[in-house]
């Protein structure tokens, strides 16, 4: 556990203890993050994950070293039906469903979409868009019981279009914010509050990927703080969105996270 996160656990929100809350695409980045923090609150975390199966069972064994409780879900969340069955394994093992956060996603390389073809189009977009909308359908009538949250990652590609070969992947991040949007409004009679966080540009194995060190370099130098951010940086707006009474007159918002980036 780094400084940050060590300070993040400091931190105690009482009314985040027991409930229970599914994180897709949580076995690296700021998903990993994510399911450390809100175990570290006294969350049961359903952690799911595809690819990266180490990661997966190294965050697992974090957060029961010390003393929270998690439960590992693999599935493709990009295969029609699979984003389903995450989502009613971990309301079968809990019990109950308190809050989903919709973090799973990803660029899947850089391409011009004048060089695009239909299937990297749709890879792209049932990764981004379709699962989100998938999975909110799937949790919804598990949140609706009780009330609860969704948090709804969206990206800062969604508001300045993408860099170079990532438009479609910005596109699909606009689709997540509008929905974040769409869902506010038609969820708020059922006590569920809809919300999403936008980070800039974040030192995470997406990066790692799909951006070389000089275009990394060259977008610190856009950022006003300086830095590049971590996913530990993005860790208190997910706390806070999640948290009737920090935040429970607000829904319907998208939370920038980029260091100054960005200034809507």
């Amino acid at each position: 556990m780094n400084q940050h996160a060590k300070a993040l656990a400091a931190i105690r929100i009482p009314d985040l203890s027991g409930k229970a809350i599914l994180i897709t695409g949580a076995s690296t980045g700021i998903g990993a993050a994510l399911a450390i923090a809100f175990a570290l609150q006294g969350a049961k975390v359903g952690l799911h994950y595809n690819a990266s199966v180490d990661q997966a069972a190294q965050v697992g064994d974090e957060i029961t070293a010390n003393g929270g409780t998690v439960l590992l879900i693999h599935g493709d969340v990009s295969v029609e039906g699979e984003t389903e069955r995450v989502v009613a394994e971990a309301a079968e093992r809990f019990g109950h469903l308190d809050g989903l956060i919709n973090n799973a996603g990803g660029m899947l390389g850089r391409v011009p979409t004048t060089e695009m073809t239909d299937a990297h189009y749709e890879r792209v977009m049932n990764l981004n868009a379709r699962s989100v909308l998938a999975a909110t359908r799937a949790a919804h009538p598990h949140l609706k019981r009780q009330g609860g949250f969704i948090i709804n990652t969206t990206s800062i590609a969604a508001r300045n279009g993408g860099g170079n070969g990532a438009i479609l992947y910005a596109a699909s991040k606009g689709f997540v914010s509008t929905i974040t949007r769409g869902h506010a409004k038609e969820f708020v009679g059922d006590n569920i509050r809809v919300n999403a966080v936008a980070p800039g540009v974040i030192a995470t194995p997406f990066h790692e990927r799909y951006t070389s060190p000089e275009q990394m370099d060259q977008q610190r130098k856009t950022i006003p703080m300086g830095v590049v951010g971590t996913s530990e940086d993005c860790v208190g707006a997910y706390l806070f969105l999640a948290s009737p009474a920090l935040s429970g007159y607000v829904t319907g918002q998208i939370i920038e996270v980029n260091g100054g980036q960005l200034m809507p």
